[in-house]
């Protein structure tokens, strides 16, 4: 076997004491990893939505699920665990979440590559929503979920309506459509 370096486009990962060597990530190719919850209290068909406040880096004024991004090495699990309770202080255990919705975005304001968001729905939680980050939110609360507001964020009202409705469970946006 030859012993030259793979070039550029090849990269394969060399094992060493069975451990395979790690890449060189290409963080200025990666998509962006957000998860966002859905707290669905069925017996009095509620949801948890924040509203964005005029401060809010994005969709001032905007209706909005808990979400957020990803730290390095986090599962998405976690990542929608952590958010939920920094944004609102409802506690939800890992393994209780189910996948809702996947919505894939083309680009998004802090993701130029694009971003992957895992909405995941919760039916059990400990906890009264609250906003924990009044600088980032006006308000947090329970909302029917018959009377979700108009001014939402596009991407997650339509994760939110197809959860509802038991429609598709994955979205796309901004890709081209063939």
């Amino acid at each position: 076997m030859p012993n030259n370096p793979p070039d550029e486009g090849n990269t394969v990962a060399q094992q060493t004491d069975d451990q395979p060597k790690a890449l060189k990530p290409a963080l200025e190719s990666m998509t962006l990893l957000v998860a966002a919850v859905i707290v669905h209290d069925k017996a009095t068909n509620r949801v948890v939505l924040l509203q964005r406040s005029e401060n809010a880096k994005f969709a001032q004024g905007m209706w909005d699920l808990p979400v957020g991004k990803s730290e390095p090495g986090e599962p998405i699990t976690e990542t929608a665990v952590r958010e939920l309770y920094e944004e609102t202080g409802l506690t939800v255990k890992p393994e209780s979440l189910k996948v809702a919705h996947i919505i894939h975005g083309a680009r998004g304001v802090e993701a130029p590559n694009g971003f992957l968001t895992v909405v995941f729905a919760a039916h059990e939680w400990t906890g009264e929503p609250e906003n924990r980050e009044p600088r980032k939110h006006s308000q947090v609360r329970w909302v029917d979920a018959n009377a979700i507001p108009d001014a939402f964020v596009d991407t997650t009202a339509s994760a939110l309506s197809h959860y509802l409705d038991g429609g598709a469970q994955v979205s796309l946006d901004g890709w081209l459509q063939m």
